[in-house]
């Protein structure tokens, strides 16, 4: 009787134990950046950061996915895709595992040549390619595809012109940029009516903080969000960013969020 009564005792604790260890994918939304609400005229549009270059946007019944990177947890809670964007060859972009950890089997993957050429197999049907000065409507969203790349342009740069692709989306007559992997090329610093930026900056693979504000006070959108910062020596001074260009130009709204939350 005393054995059975242990034995009961222990199968307890260890079933007590167990939800514990299936809890770490959920608990990593806890440590997302809250999600903004922008308007549009077509409802409002939702942003969500997830990690490093991804980001999740919900607009219009609509959700896409940007570079989805860093293990499917990360989009614990989130709807599935409608449209991927990946913007580049790089494991920070296009990371066929978290891929394969994610609902993506309905979705429209627009990539650059270079994306499609990499990805696996499986998904080849639901890819639409985009070059550099191509332009997609679909879902009730346009999609432009802009040159990202380094400078100097050389053969032997992190970022080729031509092999990956920043994006502008209008999204209910608002227009948002995701640079990408660039360094502040003349085509972002002559982008126009732009609302919502996604800007890049992390040595040595794109470009610095005083670079990344020179272009967006060339290019002045409505709001702006530096993301894609962690680089070589950690995470850049995206408080320096901010007080650049709030210094040039008061009007933009310079988001910072955490888009390096810790893990569980």
């Amino acid at each position: 009787m005393k054995l059975t009564l242990l034995l009961t005792a222990a199968l307890a604790a260890f079933a007590s134990q167990a939800p514990a260890q299936t809890t770490p994918a959920a608990a990593t939304t806890t440590q997302r950046a809250a999600p903004d609400q922008i308007a549009t005229n077509k409802g409002p549009l939702t942003v969500q950061p997830i990690t490093h270059g991804s980001v999740v946007f919900t607009w219009n019944g609509k959700t896409i996915y940007v570079d989805p990177y860093g293990g499917a947890a990360g989009y614990t809670g989130l709807a599935a895709p409608d449209v991927i964007l990946i913007t580049d060859i790089h494991g920070d972009h296009l990371d066929p595992k978290t891929l394969a950890g994610l609902s993506v089997g309905k979705a429209l993957m627009i990539v650059p040549p270079a994306v499609a050429e990499k990805l696996p197999a499986e998904y080849k049907a639901q890819v639409r390619i985009l070059r550099n000065g191509q332009h997609l409507d679909t879902l009730g969203m346009s999609v432009s595809a802009i040159p990202m790349y380094n400078l100097p342009e050389a053969a032997d740069a992190p970022h080729t012109k031509g092999r990956g692709n920043g994006y502008v989306l209008n999204l209910g007559g608002k227009n948002v940029y995701l640079s990408g992997d660039t360094e502040d090329i003349p085509e972002m610093r002559a982008l126009k009516n732009i609302d919502v930026a996604f800007v890049c900056m992390n040595l040595p693979y794109t470009m610095d903080v005083n670079q990344a504000a020179q272009g967006v006070l060339a290019f002045k959108p409505g709001i702006v969000y530096p993301y894609h910062y962690r680089g070589q020596n950690g995470l850049s001074d995206v408080a320096s960013f901010q007080k650049q260009v709030n210094a040039g130009n008061k009007k933009i709204d310079v988001r910072l969020r955490n888009w390096y939350p810790a893990p569980q």
